[in-house]
């Protein structure tokens, strides 16, 4: 976890000189200049653009392990017993929680780490709580701004746990080189996690909570679910861990290595753009959305009652309202 600077906000920003210098003492391993950066990327402060910049030329290093699932799958807590098996083999690990927030204040617990005890007092280990802001993907674009933080400061893997709340956290599928979909026996609906969109974005499906009765049963529920699924020509591991006591976490990160060894022989670029293009999307969208909440435009009403008539698909409006944008 990351220890408490003993300057004072004015004095931490004023040690800093130039966006280089700040990606410069990340790139050394220093962990308040990565902090900074952390904070100024992920608020998008009028410095963060510099900083991406900067850091550009030192990215695309660390693999990405997204983490989704539906609540009380214990995400969290499996999050700790990888972290605690990536330090045993001396990985550096980055962590972004990502945790819901306020729809009135937008803020957030952000109490995910208080399960990450691996984390306490290992400078090779750094926890990144975040809001998710409203957005029901699953993740913030400030996300993809932190992961970029953190594979600048040389951290070997980058655990990306998600809000949990169902199976609309698709998002992890555009920004994670390897999406793990987490599920549990008793959760109250035998099907919960073999809902379509967590099912299809799955590299890796994992049956936490082992120890459980019902365990077998789910995953053979698994199995049978992604027997069904469109064939894509690969096999979808399905595996069973208990995250409290350790069992089935070195086979879980055998099955993650398997797949990042095929993940690192891809181009750095390829991977790092598909993370741009969810940022373009998620912006197109936005920009479309404070549209029509804005809504009192005519040219907007126009487009409201065209699409009412059946005159006007309401995908080619949304175009008109992007080129309008």
């Amino acid at each position: 976890m990351v220890a408490n600077s003993p300057l004072n906000p004015k004095d931490r920003n004023a040690a800093f000189k130039t966006p280089e210098d700040v990606i410069a003492r990340v790139l050394s391993g220093e962990r308040r200049a990565l902090a900074h950066a952390v904070t100024e990327l992920e608020r998008l402060s009028p410095t963060a653009p510099a900083l991406l910049q900067a850091m550009q030329p030192h990215l695309g290093n660390a693999l990405v392990l997204g983490i989704t699932g539906p609540p009380g799958a214990g995400k969290s807590t499996l999050v700790n017993a990888i972290i605690k098996h990536l330090r045993s083999i001396n990985k550096r690990v980055g962590v972004i929680a990502v945790d819901p927030s306020s729809p009135v204040s937008g803020g957030a617990i952000l109490g995910d780490r208080i399960r990450m005890t691996a984390a306490l007092d290992d400078n090779d280990v750094y926890v990144r709580s975040l809001a998710s802001r409203g957005y029901l993907g699953g993740l913030s674009p400030a996300a993809v701004r932190v992961i970029d933080a953190l594979d600048a400061g040389r951290f070997d893997i980058i655990l990306l746990e998600t809000v949990g709340t169902g199976q609309n956290e698709i998002d992890v599928a555009e920004v994670a080189d390897i999406r793990l979909v987490i599920s549990a026996p008793g959760l109250g609906d035998d099907i919960q996690a073999m809902k379509s969109g967590l099912l299809e974005i799955a590299d890796i499906m994992v049956v936490n909570k082992g120890d459980r009765e019902g365990a077998e049963r789910t995953m053979h529920q698994l199995l049978g679910a992604l027997s069904i699924r469109a064939s894509t020509g690969n096999k979808i591991p399905v595996l069973k861990t208990t995250a409290t006591t350790g069992e089935g976490i070195a086979e879980l990160m055998q099955a993650v290595e398997t797949i990042g060894s095929q993940v690192r022989a891809a181009p750095k670029t390829e991977r790092r753009r598909k993370r741009a293009r969810y940022l373009i999307a998620r912006a197109a969208a936005d920009l479309v959305a404070g549209r029509i909440k804005g809504g009192s435009t005519s040219g907007l009403n126009e487009l409201s009652d065209a699409v009412l008539a059946g005159t006007l698909r309401p995908e080619d409006a949304a175009k008109q309202l992007l080129k309008d944008a």
